[in-house]
């Protein structure tokens, strides 16, 4: 990809969004949606990773505070871990559009306009669902898939239906992402609902195609340090695509760089296996999320939703899915170590309120 003229950082793999908000789609939404998978594009393999503008700067935005992020996003080794997308939602347009029904980018922000962004091309579409016109999704939003297979080019489909006619169940055929939720706002309440509606569509999550319970708000200042491990840890084993950051990379801070930054928990969000972790038991405020990984692994979340009261939580083998009397290695993720001793059968941590635990386990020969 070309030097968009940021400071000399060379963008070799950060893409654009362009949101669009339709009206009515016109006559083309009459077309019937096909029975065969109409998306072919070859992405979303594993969850695609970047950042959008949203959740932080919402409609104030300019194409400097584009620039500056792509720049940030490379300075701070964020792009170099996954992060490439760089995502304008919305407020980037005019109101009205051209005489010809083309999108306008707004002059007095963008007076350079998308081109001198993205000159190369666009990479991802996110397809959102205000000012409908009262479309039925399962009509609307094929008709832009047959679109993107015209262009040429792969481009990652966002389906953003905000969950109201369970896209899950019909989304795989249609696009590469399908949010499960409503806007998700920087609140422990927000994020933990937002992560319980997603986790009831965990078997319709694969590769190519994968749920998505709105964007990341670790960095925007609404919850504990510790709220925002459970919240990056939950949306990394649930395989949420795309992970996007939404806070402010200009600015970001090091406690949420450690957590956007933890390669170990990146991981097992990006693990090729692909399968969306469930949680395994709930018991009152305390809650196990497991999930298979390659190699013969499992990823498993340990979560302490009480507000005051620490607790001891145990996963046995029985409830995450490992086979009986199996030994395995604990590895915990956010203290970046593997506990000195296997386990066998269950595995006992204390966790504090709003907060977590999350480790792989992977197994071992037993001793000779």
């Amino acid at each position: 990809m070309q030097d968009m003229g940021m400071e000399g950082h060379q963008m070799k793999v950060l893409a654009l969004l362009l949101l669009t908000c339709f009206g009515a789609v016109g006559r083309s939404a009459a077309l019937k949606m096909d029975r065969r998978n109409l998306l072919a594009n070859g992405l979303g393999k594993s969850p695609p990773m970047g950042w959008n503008s949203w959740n932080h700067f919402q409609c104030n935005i300019d194409e400097t505070v584009i620039r500056e992020t792509a720049d940030a996003l490379v300075s701070t080794g964020l792009a170099q871990l996954g992060y490439h997308y760089v995502n304008i939602d919305d407020c980037w347009a005019e109101l009205n559009r051209d005489k010809k029904g083309y999108l306008v980018p707004k002059k007095s922000t963008f007076p350079s306009g998308i081109k001198a962004l993205a000159d190369y091309g666009i990479d991802y579409l996110k397809y959102d669902n205000c000012n409908n016109g009262g479309s039925r999704p399962t009509v609307r939003y094929p008709v832009m898939t047959r679109a993107l297979m015209r262009t040429g080019r792969p481009i990652f489909f966002s389906l953003c239906e905000w969950g109201d006619l369970h896209p899950a169940l019909w989304g795989f055929k249609v696009g590469n992402s399908w949010r499960t939720t409503n806007d998700i706002n920087d609140s422990w309440e927000s994020m933990v609902s937002r992560a319980d509606q997603n986790e009831v569509y965990a078997d319709y999550a694969r590769p190519g195609g994968w749920n998505d319970p709105d964007m990341l708000e670790v960095g925007n200042g609404g919850m504990t340090k510790d709220e925002y491990i459970v919240h990056f840890s939950i949306w990394a084993i649930s395989k949420v695509a795309p992970l996007l950051i939404g806070c402010d990379v200009k600015n970001i801070t090091k406690d949420t760089m450690e957590i956007l930054a933890n390669k170990e928990v990146i991981a097992v969000n990006q693990d090729p296996l692909g399968i969306q972790a469930k949680k395994a038991r709930m018991e009152g405020d305390l809650e196990i999320w497991a999930g298979p990984l390659s190699g013969y692994r499992t990823a498993v979340l340990l979560l302490n939703r009480a507000s005051n009261n620490t607790s001891p939580i145990t996963a046995s083998w029985e409830d995450i899915g490992i086979p009986p009397e199996t030994q395995v290695e604990a590895r915990d993720l956010w203290e970046h170590k593997t506990l000195g001793t296997y386990f066998k059968n269950e595995l006992t941590v204390t966790v504090q309120p709003h907060a977590c635990k999350m480790f792989v386990l992977t197994p071992v020969a037993p001793a000779q």
